[in-house]
């Protein structure tokens, strides 16, 4: 058991060394491009209203989240895999156990890329559905969308949708490790969609997520809200008819029809139990 908080610690830290500055990278980029390409020109990010609120989401979340999903998966390997010691664990970290795990690290991560965003279009779409509102509303009620946004969401949220998908392909061999290493990219993903961008992408729309694609999603139900559920590749929802992205327009509003809705970060945290 020490062994395996160990090894969840290690990777714990190696998260933290990695999102650190990547953050301070993306502020950079995201606060140049708006202030040349704004969808919706206004406060630049770090002048948002809800702004602490936003950065305690950027790093708690998704700090908490991969120290779980990823303290989980090397447990897990433990006990579901049976594989115990320092040696065995790294070799498992490395290369995973499963049918794809003879597969180059390279294969896997595309792989990886590729099926988690199937899954979790499906677990999006299940998370506009009425039974599960409460916790994606928190994602959504952000009024002043930018990049920083993209890690508004609650822990159960988190939970059972990215965490599941993980542990899905873990069990068919998708290493920890390219797990681990694809995660730059995912953060610097998210933060595209959701950054204030006018962005269309042209041709390219069909193909990868983009701007204005995405806070299409962000607006009203009536207007965009309940299509565009893909997060990295818009082909799912072409192929299950949720794409939306109306020529010539720009979507303007933003936010959730709950004008009670709290806007600090404990609060939105118990949002979903006292409703």
């Amino acid at each position: 058991m020490l062994v395996e908080l160990y090894s969840v610690l290690l990777v714990a830290g190696a998260t933290v060394l990695k999102i650190i500055p990547i953050s301070i990278a993306l502020g950079i980029v995201f606060a140049t491009l708006t202030h040349w390409s704004a969808c919706n020109p206004g406060r630049p990010w770090w002048r948002k209203r809800e702004i602490v609120t936003d950065v305690c989401y950027w790093f708690l979340i998704p700090l908490g989240a991969r120290f779980v999903r990823i303290g989980l998966l090397v447990m897990g390997a433990a006990y579901i895999y049976n594989i115990h010691g320092a040696e065995a664990l790294i070799k498992f970290y490395d290369n995973g156990f499963g049918p794809l795990a003879t597969l180059p690290l390279w294969v896997q991560a595309l792989t990886f890329l590729i099926a988690s965003d199937f899954l979790l279009y499906w677990f999006h779409r299940l998370y506009h559905g009425a039974a599960m509102w409460k916790y994606h509303a928190v994602h959504h009620s952000s009024e002043e969308l930018d990049w920083i946004s993209a890690a508004r969401f609650h822990p159960v949220n988190i939970l059972f949708g990215t965490v599941l998908v993980d542990v899905a392909l873990l069990l068919v061999g998708i290493s920890p490790n390219t797990m681990l290493w694809v995660g730059p990219f995912s953060t610097a993903s998210s933060a595209f969609v959701h950054a204030n961008l006018n962005w269309t992408l042209g041709p390219l729309k069909y193909v990868i997520a983009g701007p204005v694609f995405h806070r299409w999603h962000h607006t009203a139900a009536d207007r965009g809200g309940n299509m565009n559920f893909a997060g990295t590749f818009p082909i799912w929802d072409l192929l299950f008819g949720t794409f939306y992205m109306p020529k010539n327009r720009l979507p303007d509003a933003y936010g959730i029809d709950d004008h009670d809705f709290p806007e600090s970060f404990g609060a939105q945290l118990l949002y979903p139990f006292w409703r």
